[in-house]
């Protein structure tokens, strides 16, 4: 998802400097091995693999990178095996975090996960333990520099089966159940709207607010977890200042 939403729970900043922007594509990769795995390597019958290419672009992954990392998933047997595990906790003041991960040792990826929640005042939890302080849905972010208007958007997403449409972000952005989010993205697709990222995220059901000493170690608990290779996306229910979105 591109912009700072109103329903935006994590850090969406661009890759900044070499070190960054590959640590980024490196975690997209695997997001393109786990897909071609599970349903092949045609991104028209593979939608997951579709969705990922769609991030890949989105935060500007060269197609040379992109087509290189779905003929290795698909061509080589023996390359790793990624699994997706969520991992849930707390930080400073009772924050409820969920950490998704794709990994090839679960050991490895646990322990580092507990570490940065023991080391920044948290806690790692059981399975379920915050993940039902949050909702689950599918965000589909539209391009607003497509020609098309905010009351043909919204007449779309209604149509397409949507819940709620946020015009005041940098793009147009469509929040559907995950039942239904490749039926709205497929028609999207259908009526050549221009999609920049579809995505399922998790959105908490209500925000708490941290200051000065609890808001910074939390805020680095959050870097560290994104800068593990295995950790893909961070979810939270801290309400941040708007400065902490900005690239």
């Amino acid at each position: 998802m591109s912009g700072h939403s109103k329903w935006a729970n994590i850090k969406h900043r661009k890759a900044k400097g070499d070190s960054a922007r590959a640590k980024l594509f490196s975690k997209i990769g695997r997001e393109i091995a786990v897909a071609v795995k599970q349903g092949g390597s045609d991104p028209e019958a593979n939608s997951k693999l579709k969705d990922v290419i769609a991030k890949a672009k989105s935060n500007n992954m060269p197609n040379e990178n992109i087509l290189r990392g779905i003929k290795k998933a698909a061509g080589d047997i023996n390359s790793v095996n990624y699994e997706e595990i969520m991992y849930e906790g707390y930080g400073v003041s009772g924050a409820a975090v969920i950490v998704q991960c794709l990994t090839d040792n679960k050991n490895r990826t646990a322990g580092d996960v507990r570490h940065f929640f023991d080391k920044y005042g948290g806690s790692l939890g059981s399975s379920n333990c915050v993940s039902f302080m949050f909702d689950k849905k599918g965000i589909i972010s539209l391009d607003k520099d497509d020609n098309s208007k905010e009351d043909e958007i919204i007449e779309a997403a209604l149509t397409a089966g949507a819940e709620d449409v946020d015009t005041e972000s940098e793009n147009y952005e469509v929040l559907c159940d995950p039942s239904v989010f490749a039926a709205v993205k497929q028609y999207f697709e259908q009526n050549s709207f221009e999609i920049i990222s579809a995505e399922i995220t998790y959105i908490p059901q209500n925000k708490i607010m941290l200051e000065g000493e609890n808001q910074a170690k939390f805020l680095k608990m959050i870097e560290c977890f994104e800068d593990l290779d295995d950790v893909q996306t961070v979810y939270h229910n801290v309400d941040l200042p708007d400065e902490y979105y900005q690239d």
